[in-house]
């Protein structure tokens, strides 16, 4: 059986595109569907695909799996010649760390920054708790950079679900014009130059779809 990967837009389903980027990482074909968030039938066709009515979600013949990180876990035991997570005892606990970091917090910026890869304005002020959020990642980041990342210009040298977890924030600090410290403006630029986040990005370019 091959494997689905059932998204959302590509233009705002930040957990998505987590999802996607992992996918893209091992190098092993898949089939991609996209059902359209924000649509007065979504929830309808999202039911058809999810037990929870949400996206990502993977179907394989191991049955469906629909959190972002478990299917992170998932595609990294099922291809460990891909190297899904970093090299080494304590790059590999970081990275996870960092995962679940992402995965359960900064509230405040997702909330007043929402994914929207067409955005390119600054908000009109950001809240504190904004600002103590973007603080946090730079230092995350720079951290995960000078411990790990001498090898290459990823979080952890090359390209892991680390950066795929963190994809969607260097996407929100840049259609936000967030103004960044040099090394973390660095690492969007790596992201923005990762040839798979290039081709999902594009194609969020290309969509029509809006928020109703």
């Amino acid at each position: 059986m091959s494997l689905t990967l059932v998204i959302g837009n590509k233009n705002y389903s930040s957990w998505s595109l987590r999802a996607w980027l992992a996918m893209e990482l091992t190098g092993s074909p898949y089939d991609e569907v996209r059902v359209p968030l924000y649509q007065a039938d979504s929830h309808k066709r999202l039911l058809a695909w999810s037990p929870t009515a949400k996206v990502p979600v993977l179907k394989c013949e191991d049955g469906t799996i629909w959190d972002s990180l478990a299917i992170a876990e998932y595609l990294a035991e099922r291809f460990p010649e891909a190297h899904l997570w970093p090299f080494g005892q304590a790059a590999r606990a970081a990275a996870r760390a960092v995962c679940a970091e992402m995965h359960s917090g900064f509230v405040p910026l997702r909330s007043h920054m929402p994914m929207d890869m067409r955005r390119n304005q600054p908000l009109a002020e950001v809240p504190d708790e904004v600002v103590a959020d973007i603080r946090r990642i730079c230092a995350l980041w720079s951290e995960c950079r000078s411990r790990f990342g001498q090898d290459g210009p990823f979080l952890f040298g090359h390209a892991s679900i680390a950066d795929a977890f963190y994809a969607p924030v260097a996407s929100r600090l840049r259609s936000y014009a967030v103004e960044l410290p040099a090394d973390a403006a660095a690492y969007v630029d790596t992201i923005y130059r990762w040839p798979a986040f290039q081709r999902w990005y594009q194609a969020a370019l290309q969509e029509t779809e809006i928020i109703e």
